[in-house]
C-alpha cells in the first residue's frame, strides 16, 4: 500500500474538523489574545487556515527558505479565512492523492538563508510540520474559543457544547 493511502483518510477527517473550528471564529474579536505572548485570534485562525499549504510545499518542493520572502497570509473577515482554508486544503489533498513513496522519501529542508533548521524525509515533514502542526494549532484555537465563550465544535465526538 502506498504511504499516501494511510494518510488520506486521516487528513480528510481532520480537514473537515478544522473547517468546523474555523467556522466558529468570531472575527470581530480578531485582535484578542489570551496572553501578551500569544498570537491574536485572527493570526492564529489565519495560521490554521494556511497550514495545509505546508503539506503542499512539503510534497512539491525541496525546501522552505524564510529568507526568500515568506509572507504570512492576512485575511479581513471570516469569508476570506474560510476561502484561504478551502483553497489550501483542496490543493494539499490534490497533492497528497498523487504523491509517490519515492517522493515521500526525498529530503526536504527548512531554512533561513544559510541557517538550516532541519533536513529530513518529506514524509516526516508532512506528518510533523504539516499534519501534526495543524492539529496542534487547531487545539489552541479551541481554547481561544472556549475562553471567548464561543461554542466549541466536537472533533472526535461531541463537545461539552453539543446538544
Amino acid at each position: 500500500m502506498p504511504i499516501r493511502d494511510s494518510l488520506i483518510p486521516e487528513y480528510e477527517m481532520e480537514l473537515k474538523n478544522t473547517r468546523k473550528m474555523l467556522e466558529r471564529v468570531p472575527f470581530e474579536k480578531g485582535e484578542w489574545k489570551p496572553h501578551p505572548k500569544s498570537m491574536s485570534l485572527e493570526r492564529l485562525a489565519t495560521h490554521v487556515a494556511e497550514i495545509p499549504h505546508w503539506l503542499t510545499d512539503a510534497i512539491t518542493t525541496d525546501e522552505l527558505d524564510f529568507a526568500k520572502g515568506f509572507v504570512k497570509n492576512k485575511v479581513a473577515d471570516k469569508e476570506q479565512l474560510l476561502k484561504l482554508f478551502d483553497d489550501s486544503a483542496s490543493r494539499a489533498m490534490e497533492e497528497l492523492k498523487k504523491v509517490s513513496d519515492e517522493t515521500f522519501l526525498e529530503k526536504w529542508s527548512l531554512r533561513n538563508g544559510d541557517h538550516i533548521y532541519f533536513t529530513m524525509p518529506k514524509i516526516i515533514v508532512a506528518r510533523n510540520l504539516a499534519m501534526n502542526h495543524l492539529y496542534h494549532h487547531r487545539a489552541q484555537l479551541s481554547v481561544y474559543l472556549r475562553l471567548l465563550d464561543v461554542p466549541v465544535p466536537g472533533m472526535y465526538g461531541p463537545s461539552a457544547d453539543d446538544k
